[in-house]
């Protein structure tokens, strides 16, 4: 099928893995040409104590092509120690994302932008359930403005939420029910909150991505559905996601190479079954475990055990960093204090 401009193939795997995080996609490019500056792809990385934030530009189709990416900017905060449930680090992420999301849609403290965020997702399915989370949390306001704007004063800009449930629950392309709102409400901006799909086990529920690209409803787990960005919905898309499954063949992958460097420390190189398994590519060693693993649990995703807890301090964590974001009477340090 023809491309769009801008877009890949499939935007949402390289080789067979899937993930929805463009700082992982430029990791596996790297990998197979390992230069320090990839035409069309301008990478910028600071950090903030044990935050690390990675901002990517995608600025060419050539580039955009090669990464399986939409051209736009991409965002990742990062903080291992999320998944420790340390309140404080939870409170400065959310003053980082906060910041980094304002940066991104260009919120001058001023300007008056009414702002739709739609929360994505089943929430009978707690891994899919994050947008549903953010936008139970969210200071809403167009309602209040329009009708007593006396009762918040300054400083609060129009926000209204939804979270339209998916395909299966309602019978309706979530796009089509977005692009129904859009023409009624008709915001400025559009803000999209959905769970997403990583290659890397340590980056669920640690790992947020912001970008001005717009999103594939569903693409993590290949589930390909009506696309919701400025060319679809008429006006600037911004996604925010957090990883909160991975693929299991991509574990198993990662499982079968862990399992080469222990046959060369224990047997040595001269072991068949190393021999064998070195010569094997990484696309050779999916499309194996992928055809033995088929019959028994067809396309799985993994997540943790642990997944209502990380799914509601993650909610609770984005929910104050929008917040903050979107009204500019509340400061990022004091987001936490308008959660309900």
């Amino acid at each position: 099928m023809p491309c769009k401009p801008g877009h890949s193939r499939d935007p949402f795997s390289r080789g067979g893995i899937r993930t929805d995080l463009a700082v992982e996609a430029r990791e596996m490019l790297l990998q197979e040409t390992p230069e320090p500056d990839m035409a069309g792809v301008q990478s910028q990385s600071l950090d903030e104590g044990d935050i690390h934030i990675n901002r990517v530009k995608v600025t060419t189709p050539e580039a955009a092509e090669k990464l399986g990416k939409v051209m736009g900017s991409y965002i990742t905060i990062e903080a291992p120690g999320l998944r420790r449930k340390d309140s404080q680090l939870q409170e400065r992420v959310s003053q980082a994302l906060s910041r980094e999301l304002a940066r991104l849609m260009n919120l001058e403290k001023d300007a008056v932008k009414t702002v739709l965020v739609v929360g994505l997702g089943n929430w009978n399915v707690t891994p899919d359930a994050l947008g549903p989370r953010v936008v139970q949390g969210l200071l809403v306001t167009r309602h209040i403005l329009t009708l007593e704007p006396e009762t918040l004063g300054p400083g609060f800009r129009p926000v209204s939420a939804l979270s339209p449930g998916v395909l299966g629950l309602t019978g309706v392309e979530t796009g089509e029910i977005i692009q129904g709102l859009v023409e009624k409400v008709k915001p400025d901006m559009l803000l999209t909150v959905d769970a997403l799909a990583a290659r890397n086990m340590e980056r669920l529920h640690t790992t947020i991505q912001i970008s001005d690209t717009g999103i594939y409803p569903g693409s993590g787990v290949g589930n390909r559905r009506l696309p919701i960005n400025q060319e679809t919905m008429g006006m600037p898309v911004f996604a925010l996601g957090v990883p909160t499954v991975v693929d299991a063949v991509t574990i198993a992958v990662d499982a079968m190479d862990q399992l080469v460097g222990s046959l060369k420390a224990s047997a040595g190189e001269e072991s068949k079954v190393y021999q064998v398994l070195k010569e094997m590519s990484w696309d050779d060693k999916r499309r194996l475990l992928t055809e033995v693993l088929s019959p028994y649990n067809g396309n799985l995703m993994v997540t943790p055990k642990e997944v209502d807890t990380l799914i509601e301090d993650t909610a609770r964590l984005i929910s104050g960093g929008i917040n903050a974001a979107l009204h500019p009477s509340i400061e990022p340090a004091d987001a936490s204090k308008y959660l309900h």
